[in-house]
């Protein structure tokens, strides 16, 4: 097995443990009362994904092979990856694929979302980029990349900033609604 065969079978794995991690937190989070926001849109980025590992598999049947600058999308992809689990474990059970709102519990504001908004956003962002371009994929690099912002940027982000708005105006609050980009209001 070629060196891009084994990557997208870890990251494959490693999706699909995500998703047994996110059924799991979904169902503490109902049994919290808790609601789902936005479901409509998860299958854009369910086949954004598809498209993407479908789109690199598809590149390397057709003799793609890492460039020269490798090191360059490696460093970006291992990143990503320390960014999106300081993230999945920073929001602990809160943390999910889809958008599920709990009433009365606060959004999370540790880790690196002390910082940033959006930071499993922004860590899926630079994967998508940096794997394909790591594999040699760039047609998939470029097209999934473009998707990728499409749905997260159009649609994702803003049902799930409205679903939290929503929320925190229910229990009477507002503070996240002045959190947007990057740095948070503290006090």
């Amino acid at each position: 097995m070629g060196l891009g065969w084994a990557l997208l079978l870890i990251v494959g794995l490693q999706r699909l443990a995500e998703l047994r991690v996110a059924g799991r937190n979904a169902r503490w989070a109902r049994a919290q009362g808790g609601y789902e926001v936005g479901g409509g849109h998860y299958i854009l980025i369910v086949s954004v994904h598809l498209l993407w590992f479908l789109g690199m598999a598809g590149e390397i049947l057709s003799g793609a092979t890492p460039p020269v600058w490798w090191p360059l999308p490696a460093l970006l992809f291992l990143l990503a990856q320390v960014l999106r689990y300081w993230s999945i474990r920073s929001l602990g059970r809160h943390w999910n694929t889809r958008i599920w709102v709990i009433p009365g519990k606060k959004p999370v504001l540790r880790g690196p979302y002390r910082f940033i908004r959006h930071p499993n956003y922004l860590a899926v962002i630079a994967e998508i980029l940096a794997l394909p371009l790591l594999l040699g994929a760039f047609w998939t690099a470029a097209v999934a990349s473009l998707l990728n912002l499409l749905v997260l940027l159009g649609v994702r982000i803003p049902a799930e900033e409205r679903a939290l708005a929503a929320a925190m105006e229910e229990d009477g609050e507002a503070g996240r609604k002045n959190r947007f980009l990057p740095f948070p209001k503290r006090g």
